[in-house]
């Protein structure tokens, strides 16, 4: 099995999913769109359905199939909507892939799209250039740019969300939200600067992973890094795994999920809360966490007198939670408030999905390697701040980085893939073969081209590096 850009060290399922418990079909009353403007058909080729997601894809939502076997759709412009955009794209039926042929903002100036139909994979690691960053137009039409609703089988890879405009409505301002849905990874996504949480989940999700992201800079008074479960409607598994949370107050992140979850927060580097890191709840009968070899760091915001890495949240408790804790770094930071002690366990509440490394490794690991990439302005700096312990909360929306269009790789026949890859890989660049599998590693061509092109963008793990103290500066008011 070849190593993807999520997979490096080698990590090893120590779990099996029940297929008895993976979502067959569509789910009843999804919402459909006229087809988007398409590529010309891929030759017809039986999806390789026993893999996960993407090689290198972990934790739970690793069992997502996304769009493969489907349309490749072709992102052509950056416009709001019409034929070529990734409007079009989403609102797509079937199993499809969105391939970016453009570089840059996409800035919705109407209500965003959202990602009912199921079976989609948005490659963002195939857009030139600076790659692509979503935001809307602010007003009564600025909502959460990237929604993942009432749907299942979605793959994210490769973007930024970064709302720069004051939407009317707060609660509907996260940069990303999942609700009601099963099987989605979001991997290699990068977020700031959101009203409510940078992302969200709620309701009735499954199988879900965040992986290698960066949240950072969420705007106070609710500055959130991530809320995973949102009146959660039963025993859920989540996978929040080498994430880097940055300059946001609390949530850091929120954990408050039903008995019989399995949730596991694993190898993240947490930075800058105010008094609240990680927090434990019990209002939804008390959540079952393992949060293991993670690097709780305090930052200039941080109350270091005040702040703990681990909180247990007693409001509205209406069950005993079960917290597995070993392998953290706490940085500046009070390891655990005294409601820890009560709930921790001696084993995980469910088997981890993952070997976890150190969590001095995962530091180098999710400074090097989080967030999507080609890294624009706002991640350089948000990264630096985090190994030199510097820059703060901050009090209003940023200024959106340049992101150069760049220009597309050929790809004469249409079928996603670089017409250099393909020579180079024994794949014919003048027929579409992306569901097709040359070298019969159980992986269909597009996939391996685009692990290939994740790979390249990310580059090598470096040597872990140790954190660096740096000037401790004020909390701008």
């Amino acid at each position: 099995m070849r190593q993807g850009a999520g997979g490096r060290d080698g990590h090893a399922l120590a779990w099996t999913l029940n297929s008895s418990l993976l979502v067959a079909g569509v789910i009843a009353g999804l919402a459909t769109s006229p087809s988007a403007a398409a590529a010309p058909p891929v030759s017809a080729q039986p999806a390789i359905a026993a893999k996960g997601a993407f090689p290198g894809a972990e934790g739970y939502g690793r069992t997502s199939q996304g769009g493969r076997g489907g349309r490749i759709i072709m992102v052509t412009t950056l416009a709001d909507s019409g034929p070529g955009s990734l409007r079009a794209c989403i609102e797509a039926a079937g199993p499809r892939v969105c391939i970016f042929r453009v570089g840059g903002v996409i800035r919705y100036t109407t209500k965003r799209p959202i990602i009912f139909n199921p079976y989609i994979t948005i490659a963002g690691q195939t857009a030139p250039g600076g790659g692509i960053l979503l935001t809307h137009n602010g007003g009564p039409d600025g909502f959460t740019p990237l929604v993942v609703k009432n749907t299942h089988d979605v793959i994210v890879r490769f973007i930024r969300v970064r709302p720069d405009k004051r939407g009317e409505q707060r609660e509907a301002n996260s940069a990303i939200t999942i609700e009601n849905s099963r099987r989605v990874i979001l991997d290699h996504v990068s977020t700031s600067w959101s009203l409510d949480e940078n992302i969200g989940a709620a309701f009735a999700n499954d199988e879900i992973t965040i992986s290698n992201s960066i949240m950072a800079e969420g705007i106070p008074r609710h500055d959130k890094c991530a809320l995973l479960a949102s009146n959660p409607r039963g025993p859920q598994r989540l996978s929040f795994i080498r994430n880097l949370c940055a300059h946001n107050g609390d949530r850091n992140p929120n954990i408050n999920f039903t008995p019989g979850s399995c949730v596991e927060v694993l190898n993240n580097v947490l930075y800058d809360g105010v008094v609240e890191f990680a927090e434990i709840w019990e209002s939804n009968g008390g959540s079952p966490v393992s949060i293991v070899g993670n690097y709780f760091r305090a930052g200039p915001s941080t109350k270091r007198a005040y702040a703990h890495g681990l909180v247990y949240q007693s409001v509205g408790s209406t069950g005993k939670a079960k917290l597995y804790e070993t392998g953290n770094i706490f940085d500046g930071v009070i390891p655990a408030n005294p409601g820890i002690a009560p709930i921790r366990v001696p084993t995980p509440p469910c088997p981890l999905s993952i070997k976890p490394v150190s969590a001095a490794k995962a530091y180098a690991q999710v400074l090097a390697e989080a967030g999507a990439f080609p890294r624009d302005g706002v991640d350089q700096r948000i990264v630096g701040e985090v190994r030199s312990r510097t820059g703060h909360i901050v009090s209003d929306f940023g200024t959106l980085p340049p992101i150069a269009s760049g220009t597309p790789y050929p790809d004469r026949d249409g079928d996603g893939m670089s017409d250099v890859w393909e020579a180079q890989h024994g794949t014919d660049p003048n027929r579409p073969d992306a569901w097709e599998d040359k070298d019969g590693d159980g992986w269909s061509n597009l996939d391996d081209f685009l692990a290939s092109l994740a790979d390249e963008l990310v580059g090598p793990t470096p040597a872990p590096v140790p954190p660096v103290a740096g000037k401790m500066i004020k909390r701008r008011k």
